[in-house]
């Protein structure tokens, strides 16, 4: 009973970080405004005591943790290093065995690629699942974040950054406007931090 109950709270959370996720490409405006304005009830209210850029900070940091939580537990991590230490070592066998024109070696290899590839795409397959958990809450976040930019853009503190200076968060940085940049700036090392602490991804 317990096993079904969770696989199918598996299969709800799937569904809808999916629908969210293609709801947002196929959708248009008109979905994007109503999942912004839905997690603007929470939001909003933050955003309205706290300089814009701070909140994005916190809501990168946020969505750091969640999704770093979210990989250490629907990824298998000793399978993946596994698979990656086995696949450097193939890689490493199979140009040794080119350079020597080594037959042989050369079949036997082509063999065991095939049994690799699987496990590769066991491998890509458990990617998919921490990819629409976590597109649960960071899809809404982004589209309240780019309502609310788009909202209150004449309002917002500026942004200042080490070597660029005061910018506007709604300027363009080459085909991104600040506000996402900061958002990368913060959510980079900060994801890197929580994957290191929770032991999670380089092999």
């Amino acid at each position: 009973m317990e096993k079904k109950t969770k696989e199918l709270i598996d299969r709800v959370l799937l569904a809808l970080g999916f629908s969210l996720l293609f709801g947002v490409m196929l959708l248009g405006p008109e979905f994007r405004d109503g999942v912004g304005s839905a997690v603007g009830i929470l939001l909003d209210p933050v955003a309205a005591r706290i300089p814009f850029h701070h909140l994005i900070l916190i809501l990168a940091i946020v969505t750091g943790i969640y999704s770093g939580l979210i990989q250490k537990y629907t990824i298998d991590w000793e399978l993946m290093r596994r698979v990656q230490r086995r696949m450097r070592e193939f890689q490493r066998e199979f140009r040794e065995a080119q350079r020597e024109q080594n037959k042989y070696k050369l079949k036997k290899l082509q063999e065991r690629q095939v049994e690799m590839m699987q496990e590769q795409a066991e491998i890509s397959k458990q990617q998919f699942k921490p990819m629409a958990y976590t597109g649960i809450i960071t899809i809404p976040i982004w589209m309240w974040m780019y309502q609310y930019v788009n909202i209150h853009r004449a309002t917002l503190d500026p942004l200042i950054l080490p070597m660029i200076g005061e910018r506007a968060l709604v300027d363009p940085w080459f085909f991104l406007q600040y506000w996402i940049v900061w958002y990368i700036i913060c959510s980079i090392p900060f994801g890197a931090l929580v994957r290191k602490i929770l032991g999670i991804g380089g092999v």
